[in-house]
């Protein structure tokens, strides 16, 4: 099983703060991935009290080295805070656990180096955000956990022991969303009055992009992989070709990116949304011309790194037509996970249910009252749904489907779910409304504030290093 363990959520509520606009509808992303993944466990939930979880490893955890006097190895020590190899081998866990994939103590001792470079860059982040007095209450790493485990549908308090039972203190995840959390309002204080974009600047992004008309431009996530010394890159090469292997066998890059990349769109998961070319690096620019939709790129080095990208779509400026659909849903729950050689009693009275339902609901607002009957575990409207987005399956069954006219009973892992349109329209999803321009300029400058800080914290500090990542 894998965990979506992005604080995406919390990350993007602060971003709004700063004046940003979320383009895409999180409902409408939560279907969107639903029908895409119908069997994949995604979504996120309860909120425990930040306490360090049982340390516990069971014979489906990684087979790391178990705890012990070498685990308090220290590592480094930054500013005088010491990192140790039990802070190394717990945020390792975490990433096997979050992407759900059996990595070997040789896939572990290769990401160790950089887990070493992104603890030691929290360790910053945090020491920063105590000097501003910034506090990252309790209550809003409760929300995010709460959060994680709405996502991946989990009970309250099931996080806690599913990381128990990996072998993985509840602490590393703790510090990983306070870091996150404190640290956009580092960057909130940093940008002050140049977190509202003027209507000159939206103006003038605009003309721009009118001038680019008929160019192309790329729907683009990212993992940047920062690099310390250019004259000595090969332990980042190391890692960036780990971390592309990985993607390549399934692992998410939206989780990947949240728990490795050191850009700031690492908090949306990696995604930079829709960019320019000239809004690229060079060296970028010549990969994804070449990638085909939904390729892992090859290493790219650019200017203090290296760049692992991946492309979700290509369209022309001011050329992209599209039908936007209005759609509500019901989900039926099935109380376990479903056998289709040996269906429970259970799951075999929903589905009588969900074909009696196809059979009596006429309209919109009756299939919303019935999600309702039902718990409402997803949104009865997920909002408006591009159809070019969907999976080919799900555009074929509702590219052509009546208004009002309800699906038939589509049955995963978790439930029953049936759909309804509720109403069709053309659109140009090339045409950016001021908001949206807004948010990537904003991004945009997001972006640069935390490497100009990241850089001034780094320069500022004392570290002391130890010893290697213990073998």
């Amino acid at each position: 099983m894998r965990l979506s363990l992005s604080v995406t959520g919390s990350a993007l509520a602060l971003v709004v703060a700063l004046g940003s606009f979320t383009s895409l509808p999180a409902r409408a992303a939560n279907l969107r991935h639903h029908h895409q993944q119908a069997t994949q466990d995604d979504a996120s939930a309860p909120a425990p009290e930040p306490e360090e979880a049982s340390s516990t490893q069971t014979s489906d955890a990684p087979q790391l080295e178990p705890l012990g006097s070498k685990q308090d190895t220290i590592i480094a020590v930054i500013n005088g805070q010491p990192l140790t190899q039990r802070d190394v081998d717990n945020r390792g866990r975490l990433f096997v656990l979050s992407t759900g994939l059996p990595l070997s103590e040789d896939i572990m001792q290769r990401l160790r180096p950089q887990i070493v470079r992104q603890l030691i860059d929290e360790r910053l982040r945090t020491q920063e955000i105590l000097s501003r007095h910034i506090n990252v209450s309790p209550e809003q790493i409760a929300d995010a956990i709460a959060n994680i485990e709405r996502r991946n549908g989990m009970e309250p308090n099931t996080l806690r022991n599913r990381l128990a039972q990996d072998g993985v203190s509840l602490t590393t995840l703790i510090d990983q969303i306070r870091v996150q959390i404190g640290w956009m309002q580092v960057l909130r204080q940093e940008l002050g009055s140049k977190a509202r974009m003027t209507s000159l600047e939206i103006a003038q992004r605009q003309e721009a992009l009118s001038r680019q008309q008929g160019r192309p431009e790329y729907l683009i996530s990212e993992i940047f992989v920062p690099v310390a010394d250019p004259r000595h890159s090969e332990n980042e090469l190391k890692f960036t070709e780990t971390i592309i292997q990985e993607l390549r066998r399934g692992a998410p890059f939206p989780i990947v990116a949240a728990q490795f990349s050191q850009a700031q769109s690492a908090l949306d998961g990696g995604s930079m949304g829709w960019v320019q070319e000239d809004s690229l690096d060079p060296e970028v620019v010549a990969m994804v011309r070449q990638m085909p939709e939904d390729a892992i790129s090859n290493p790219i080095k650019v200017a203090g790194g290296y760049v692992i990208a991946t492309v979700l779509g290509k369209r022309i400026i001011g050329h992209q037509p599209g039908t936007l659909l209005d759609a509500r849903q019901a989900f039926l729950p099935f109380s376990t996970p479903l056998n289709p050689q040996a269906p429970t009693d259970q799951q075999r009275q929903t589905l009588e249910k969900a074909v009696r339902l196809t059979q009596t609901a006429h309209s919109c607002d009756e299939l919303a009252a019935a999600n309702k009957q039902f718990g409402e575990v997803r949104p009865s409207n997920p909002g408006e749904l591009q159809l070019e987005r969907l999976n080919p399956q799900m555009q074929q069954i509702l590219a052509g489907l009546p208004i009002g006219k309800p699906t038939r009973p589509l049955v995963s892992q978790e439930g029953i779910d049936i759909l309804m349109v509720c109403g069709k329209k053309t659109k140009n999803f090339a045409d950016r409304s001021p908001s949206e321009i807004a948010d990537q300029l904003l991004n945009e400058r997001v972006e640069q504030t935390a490497r100009q800080l990241d850089r001034d914290l780094h320069r500022r500090a004392v570290i002391d290093m130890r010893v290697a990542t213990a073998p």
